[in-house]
């Protein structure tokens, strides 16, 4: 098993979207643009399905139908973001596009978080 990765958020992180995306394996989605914003998060699709207006999914989870724009999710999903205050101590558990999802140690609530406002522990600063 490997050791989990211990950040310190450098700076405050306030979400956008407080009714994020969530679904399943299977879902069916509208694949629409691709991010293409400043702060170079690849690979970024806003999608959205019956019920939901919508938010931002990984290309990586998605498989899409051939020449349109339907696909399906190849996993578990939520575009949950973790707010946090600059000195939160989280843990980190899967980066993905410049994200990582985290889980702050002190109460346990989980999300994304960009990869910018986290400072990494390491051996010497632990």
């Amino acid at each position: 098993m490997t050791t989990p990765l211990r950040f310190t958020a450098s700076d405050s992180h306030i979400s956008e979207y407080p009714d994020p995306i969530t679904f399943t394996r299977g879902t069916s989605l509208i694949i629409h643009e691709k991010y293409e914003g400043e702060e170079e998060w690849d690979n970024w699709f806003y999608c959205t399905m019956p019920g939901h207006t919508g938010g931002w999914v990984p290309g990586q989870i998605l498989h899409r139908d051939e020449g349109t724009y339907r696909g399906l999710a190849k996993e578990n999903y939520t575009a949950r973001e973790l707010e946090v205050r600059k000195g939160d101590e989280l843990v980190g558990l899967k980066s993905l596009n410049g994200w990582m999802w985290c889980e702050r140690l002190s109460d346990g609530q989980s999300g994304w978080v960009p990869l910018s406002m986290l400072h990494r522990h390491t051996a010497d600063n632990s």
